[in-house]
């Protein structure tokens, strides 16, 4: 035990070691090699004095402008002037690479590129991934993640040749009011800040990329914005050295390689009048290079910003910002007057040349470290893809998934568990389309769905609170908001009115896709049921979103600031149920190109009228990540689109998803043993040959029962038309039993079937022989046993607890049914939402074989159930040896489980792909339902194939569901 306990420790220090130390050394504390320096002094010495100065400079470049030409300005600073660096702004990244490229070429010294890329490329280029802003990152409680962003950042950069990220942001946020930080802060918490920039810095540092901490001495709590003016930190030495320098008194010593130096008035630390930071040399040689022994490189802050460029002629910033302490020169609008000034200091002895030579060489021993001592040169193929891996993906993904934060939730509303009869709003704020948020919560559940801008009217909102009476549960997402506090970020005072509102009139869910500040415009969030803050609106918090509502993820995330009803730190913790998710097939690393041939193969059964529409789902790992439909209901150009809620006549898929349940489950309960023969749960067979019938035969189809008894064609008259005697069109006390719209058949018409049913021959030498016989027998102990009719029972028990729309009466549902045929030869009419199977309809649409009717994602939900041996949601529904036992082999020369079909190529539907543990079936309609334990792979495929008829099995035939099965194996490789 002490082995193992030291074992675990030693792993879990090393596992902390590895991300709160930077693999990697920083440059500057590194022992210069001989070639090193040997390479930095012949550079040095080739440089006139002016190029010496200019190599001090960062300038700005673009790659949005003049596309055709590239800006002659920046040319000719690079050719002429010889400057050290660029900072790349807008643009795009392929133009940028090719730009890059052109630039070193033209550079006698190679330059240093850099970008403000806090929260990635994104932040100043299109087409690339973009990362959470920091505060985002800030909720988050496993801190790897941050380190795992920063390195995949570091990574981006190294593709677009960028040897500088002006990241992280280590300003503590702990003023509401802050117009420029806010966001980009990871919080008011001077420790988490600290830990999580820890974090950033070094993944983009074991990247090699050079990080920048900002903006010394802090800027997260003023006022007023540097780029327009000059913010003053009034504040005392003691509440500086505590607060505002604590990050950097732990960053400098764990390799933090530059800092920026902020456009902010310190009194505390320079008293001269309005001179700033950036400007100080108290503030960067006396505190940044000798109190806190920083040795790398110090940048100012952008010296285009108001704050600085308002008050000093050009030339005589940069020079003030060079002897302030300065190494590089960030963004300086006049180079030219900048060299010009700084070359006369030097020539006046102001400024010593020595000065010059330590920044340069300090500058150039970077660039050494970037391997800049030969030509690099960016492959601009596939730039775009590169910079777009599946990593990025999967990565946002879960940073999204660990930063939600549950701020409230009365009475564990949250996983939400929805009841049948409570009625359900979403109320979209801000965006105009539907959006994500709103798509998958209507793939857990169908809500009514309304929409209300930012700036909505008084009337607007008065027509929506009057609509929204009869909904007992709102979820209200605030999405599309500004970062501005002056505005309200974004929202009329009418929006948040209506917002306190809702939460205290009705029981509310509120998501918040905006700044967490926005909670203290919203007093009555504290009346809500829940409050949700996902931080951003993009793809990801979207669905992390939903996906924490219904417990598909665990919800770890904490506030990162306090407001006015939440406190630093709050988040109530959830853990994950076990719930499906829906997810992208990125981010289980399936192959979307084979996916792609899934869909081509679905259509192209459409268009060879094989089915007239169909839907498909996939499940791995408990995931959905493939749920399409394809086609229509009918063929008919003018019938509705199969969408994801149509409903499909299941046929004999309801042997497992409604029999099976229920037996697995009376077997559980010792209320049924399917080693008992027939009579002994219905003593009335005993003087039938059905009497001994074993019930392990019946389910595994050995029992030599016939395989099928069109018991209907007894109920016609002499000229094959349906008898008056056993038909009405209106319903009554004798006919009361409904097979199709008008047509109500006799109600002893059971009694009957179960005689004819009795009298039938059984083989003599029973032999696998697929019949539908024994479930007539299976529905009647079910019932027995159970004292429940069997669709009660199954939904009692399981539809119901599993929040599925499966069910044997979907005329009762406001979804789309697909007609299952024209029937011209029995109830002469066009079936739809009525049991296409003749025997179930005679008993009245709920059979032990067939009748049941449901989409596919219900179909797999079951399914997965079952792949978990029963339990879901937390919950066990079935014991897990019984799933095992009913889904296996149970005699030999016969494939079948106990109701479950197993694999055999032969019959076309199963891949031969799939393991022999895995089990499923396919009814008669064109449905087909597989779960593979051995892949955690569930596929589902269901369509109306019998529709206008089913003479002809083109499905079968075809093989499409094996193909289909197929390419989903190959995609998951």
């Amino acid at each position: 035990m002490i082995f193992f306990r030291f074992l675990f420790f030693s792993l879990l220090f090393i596992s902390y070691s590895v991300f709160s130390k930077s693999l990697k050394p920083p440059f500057h504390l590194i022992k210069p090699s001989f070639n090193q320096i040997r390479w930095v002094d012949s550079v040095y010495q080739s440089l006139t004095l002016d190029e010496k100065i200019a190599q001090l400079f960062m300038v700005p470049a673009y790659s949005n402008k003049n596309k055709e030409h590239p800006p002659e300005e920046t040319k000719e600073l690079i050719a002429k002037y010889n400057v050290g660096g660029l900072i790349f702004m807008q643009g795009g990244p392929k133009h940028e690479a090719a730009l890059t490229n052109l630039y070193q070429k033209l550079a006698k010294t190679p330059l240093m590129i850099a970008m403000d890329a806090e929260w990635g490329l994104s932040m100043r280029i299109d087409s690339v991934p973009k990362y959470p802003r920091q505060m985002t990152l800030g909720a988050i409680a496993n801190d790897s993640l941050i380190y795992e962003m920063g390195k995949q950042i570091g990574i981006d950069c190294n593709h677009l040749g960028i040897h500088i990220n002006f990241a992280p942001v280590v300003d503590i946020n702990n003023n509401p009011l802050n117009p420029v930080i806010g966001m980009r802060s990871f919080g008011e918490s001077k420790y988490n800040v600290t830990k999580k920039s820890m974090m950033y810095m070094n993944g983009l540092q074991d990247a090699n990329v050079m990080t920048c901490i900002k903006h010394f001495p802090g800027h997260g709590d003023t006022e007023f914005d540097s780029h327009k003016t000059l913010p003053t930190l009034s504040f005392s030495q003691t509440r500086l050295d505590t607060l505002e320098l604590y990050p950097y008194k732990k960053l400098i010593p764990a390799g933090a390689q530059s800092i920026m130096i902020a456009h902010l008035f310190v009194p505390t630390l320079d008293s001269i009048a309005n001179v700033p930071a950036s400007l100080s040399s108290n503030v960067i040689n006396g505190l940044v290079k000798k109190q806190l022994q920083f040795k790398g490189l110090v940048f100012t802050d952008a010296l285009n910003m108001k704050a600085v460029s308002d008050n000093y002629k050009s030339g005589e910033l940069e020079l003030k910002a060079l002897m302030a302490g300065n190494d590089v020169l960030l963004f300086s609008e006049n180079v030219k007057d900048g060299i010009e000034k700084i070359k006369a200091a030097i020539l006046d002895s102001i400024l010593l040349e020595k000065e010059i030579e330590e920044k340069c060489k300090k500058i150039l021993h970077a660039k050494y470290c970037f391997k800049l001592y030969q030509l690099q040169t960016i492959n601009t193929n596939n730039i775009v893809q590169q910079l777009n891996a599946t990593a990025s993906h999967t990565l946002n993904t879960k940073l999204a998934e660990a930063s939600i934060t549950l701020l409230k939730n009365t009475n564990n509303i949250i996983p939400l568990k929805l009841s049948d009869t409570i009625q359900v709003a979403e109320v979209n704020i801000g965006d105009k389309e539907t959006n994500l948020f709103s798509e998958y919560l209507h793939k857990y559940k169908v809500f009514k769905h309304f929409k209300l801008a930012l700036n909505a009217t008084q009337i607007q909102i008065d027509t929506l609170i009057n609509q929204l009476k009869k909904y007992q549960l709102i979820i209200l997402q605030i999405n599309k908001t500004t970062s501005k506090i002056s505005n309200n970020y974004g929202l009329s005072d009418a929006c948040l009115d209506f917002i306190n509102t809702i939460c205290v009139n009705k029981k509310t869910i509120v998501c918040l896709f905006s700044n967490p500040y926005l909670i203290n415009k919203l007093p009555k969030l504290v009346d809500a049921q829940a409050v949700l803050s996902a931080y951003e609106y993009n793809e990801f918090s979207q669905t992390a979103a939903v996906h924490a509502i219904f417990g598909a993820n665990a919800i770890n995330g904490t506030l990162p600031i306090a407001t006015n009803i939440f406190s630093l730190s709050t988040g109530v913790k959830q853990p994950k149920i076990n719930n499906y998710k829906f997810v992208q097939p990125i981010d289980l690393g399936i192959n979307t190109i084979t996916l792609a041939k899934i869909d081509s193969i679905a259509m192209a059964g459409v268009s060879s009228k094989i089915y007239p529409g169909c839907q498909i789902v996939a499940i791995k790992n408990g995931q959905v990540f493939y749920q399409k439909s394809f086609g229509k209901l009918t063929y008919d150009s003018t019938s509705n689109n199969i969408n994801n809620n149509t409903q499909y006549d299941l046929a004999s898929l309801t042997k497992i998803l409604s029999s099976a349940l229920a037996i697995m489950k009376l077997n559980d309960d010792k209320k049924l043993n399917i080693n008992k023969t027939l009579g002994y749960y219905l003593p009335d067979l005993k003087k039938t040959n059905k009497y001994k019938l074993n019930i392990a035969h019946i389910l595994t189809h050995q029992a030599g029962l016939k395989a099928w008894i069109p018991y209907y064609l007894e109920t016609f008259d002499k000229n094959k038309k349906l008898s008056a005697v056993f038909y009405s069109k209106n319903y009554s006390p004798i006919f009361n039993i409904k097979v199709a719209d008008s047509l109500y058949v006799i109600n002893s018409i059971k009694d009957s079937i179960y005689k004819s049913f009795n009298a039938s021959s059984i083989d003599p030498k029973p032999r696998y022989l697929y019949s539908d016989i024994g479930y007539y027998y299976m529905l009647k102990i079910i019932e027995n046993a159970s004292k429940l009719s069997l669709d009660e029972y199954v939904r009692r028990y399981f539809y119901k607890p599993l929040n599925l729309n499966v069910t044997y009466t979907p005329l009762n549902l406001p979804f789309d049914i697909a007609p299952t045929e024209v029937d011209t030869y029995f109830r002469n009419q066009n079936l739809k939402g009525y049991v296409h199977d003749q025997g179930a309809a005679l008993l009245g649409g709920v059979g032990g074989h067939a009748g049941l009717f449901g989409n596919a994602l219900d179909v797999a939900i079951i399914m997965q159930m079952l792949l978990n041996k029963g339990n879901y949601n937390g919950f066990e529904f079935i014991k897990s040896k019984t799933v095992e036992k009913f889904t296996a082999t149970q005699f030999k020369g016969n494939r079948r489980g106990l109701c479950f079909d197993k694999p055999d190529s032969k019959e076309g539907n199963v891949s031969e792909l799939c393991s022999f543990s895995s089990f499923g079936h396919s009814g008669f309609t064109g449905t087909f339902a597989w779960a593979d334990p051995k892949n955690n792979l569930v596929y589902v495929f269901l369509s109306n194939r019998t529709y206008p008829n089913d003479q002809i099995n083109k499905l079968a035939k075809s093989k499409i569901r094996a193909q289909i099965h197929t390419l989903f194996y190959e995609a998951i490789k």
